[in-house]
C-alpha cells in the first residue's frame, strides 16, 4: 500500500499543504473547528504517519531531550526523570533517560551520544568529574541544566535542594532530644549533596560543643557499609542516634539493625535524608528529609526548555528547601 504523503492529506481535507503542517506542529491560532477536524479525519483515514526526521531537519530541532540520571534505583531520580517527561511530553519532545551509575566514564559517552543524535538538550545530574566536557557545552550555549548537584566552576542553571541546612536542622534535633552519641552515614563523598550534608551534621556538633569523631562517620560504597556499620557498633560507646546519608544507605542501615537486633526509635534514633515513599508504613515511621523532586523537576524542565527556544535564562542556581517530616524513629 503507497504510503500516504501531506499533499494527499490536504487533498482529503480540501485544505492546503501549510494548513495541515500547521495543524501538525499545533499552530491552531488561526484555524477553525470544523477545519481541525477535516485534517484530523483526513489524517485517520489515510493513517497518515508524518515523517519526524525530515520534521526536525527542516526545523533544525529533533523535539527529544536527554536526562542523565546518576543512578536511577534512587526514587529522587526517578521522581524527577518522571516530572521532566511529563512537562515535555506536554510540549510534544520526547525524553531520553540514560543511568550514568555515578560514572564519569559511563557519564561522558552519554552526553556524546545524545549530543551526536542532536538532542535538543540535556538535564543532567552530573558526577562532576567531566569538567572539559561541561566546559564545552557552557562556551557553545547549548541547552544545558545540572540537576542535585555543582559540578565546580560551571557556568550553566542548576537546580539543587538545601542540603546543609536541612542536615543540620536533623542533628540539631537528635542534640536537643539529648543525644551525644550521633553518627552519620553517607556513601562516597565524591558529589556535592553529600559533601554538603555532612558539613551540616558537622556544623551542628560544633555549635554544641559535641566532639566530632571519625569513628561516627561513616563514607564507604553501598556494598562496604554493613562491614563499617559493624565495626562503628561494636565501639565501647556505639551510637546512640544516626543520620543515613540517602534511600540506598538506608536500606543497609535497615537491614543490619534488624540484624543485630536494633529496634529503631528504642535503641537507636534515625533520621534518612531522601524521598522514600514507604516511610509512614515501617515499624516504627521513619523520619525523612524529602525533598520537592517533582517540581525541581519541572523546574529543570522550564529552564531548558526555554534555552531550547532561545530565550534568555540567567545561569543560577535554584535552591528548594527540603521538609522534614518527623516520625516515631527520631523521638
Amino acid at each position: 500500500m503507497k504510503k500516504s504523503t501531506m499533499a494527499d492529506v490536504a487533498k482529503e481535507a480540501g485544505v492546503s499543504k501549510s494548513t495541515v503542517s500547521q495543524f501538525l506542529n499545533k499552530r491552531y491560532e488561526y484555524m477553525g473547528t470544523e477545519t481541525k477536524k477535516k485534517i484530523e479525519l483526513a489524517i485517520e483515514k489515510l493513517e497518515y504517519q508524518p515523517n519526524y526526521l525530515a520534521r526536525s531537519l527542516k526545523q533544525k530541532r529533533t523535539s527529544m531531550i536527554g536526562i542523565i540520571v546518576a543512578n536511577i534505583v534512587h526514587r529522587f531520580s526517578t521522581e524527577v526523570s518522571r516530572s521532566i517527561e511529563d512537562y515535555f511530553h506536554d510540549h510534544d519532545i520526547h525524553a531520553i533517560v540514560c543511568n550514568a551509575d555515578d560514572d564519569p566514564v559511563k557519564e561522558k559517552n552519554y552526553i556524546e551520544m545524545l549530543r551526536a543524535k542532536q538532542v535538543d538538550g540535556l538535564i543532567i545530574f552530573p558526577t562532576g568529574q567531566n569538567a572539559g566536557l561541561y566546559k564545552v557545552m557552557e562556551k557553545e550555549s547549548y541547552p544545558v541544566v545540572f540537576m542535585d548537584r555543582s559540578a565546580g566552576e560551571i557556568n550553566v542553571p542548576s537546580i539543587v535542594t538545601d542540603n546543609k541546612s536541612s542536615a543540620y536542622e536533623a542533628i540539631r534535633h537528635f542534640i536537643e532530644s539529648g543525644h551525644h552519641k550521633i553518627a552519620a552515614a553517607f556513601q562516597p563523598l565524591t558529589i556535592s549533596p553529600r559533601i554538603e550534608r555532612l558539613a551540616g551534621y558537622k556544623q551542628a556538633l560544633l555549635e554544641a560543643d559535641i566532639a566530632i569523631k571519625d569513628e561516627y562517620i561513616i563514607n564507604a560504597p553501598i556494598k562496604e557499609l554493613k562491614k563499617h556499620l559493624s565495626l562503628m557498633f561494636d565501639l565501647p560507646e556505639p551510637p546512640t542516634a544516626l543520620f543515613a546519608g540517602n534511600d540506598l544507605v538506608f536500606l543497609e542501615v535497615l537491614e543490619f539493625l534488624q540484624e543485630r537486633r536494633i529496634k529503631i526509635g528504642k535503641d537507636l534514633s534515625l533520621i534518612v535524608f531522601d524521598n522514600i515513599p514507604f516511610a509512614h508504613l515501617a515499624d516504627p515511621p521513619v523520619t525523612t528529609i524529602a525533598q520537592p523532586a517533582y517540581e525541581m523537576g519541572k523546574k529543570a524542565a522550564e529552564i531548558l526548555y526555554k534555552q531550547i527556544n532561545k530565550e534568555d535564562v540567567d545561569p543560577e542556581t535554584v535552591i528548594f528547601p527540603s521538609s522534614i517530616i518527623w516520625r516515631e524513629s527520631s523521638k
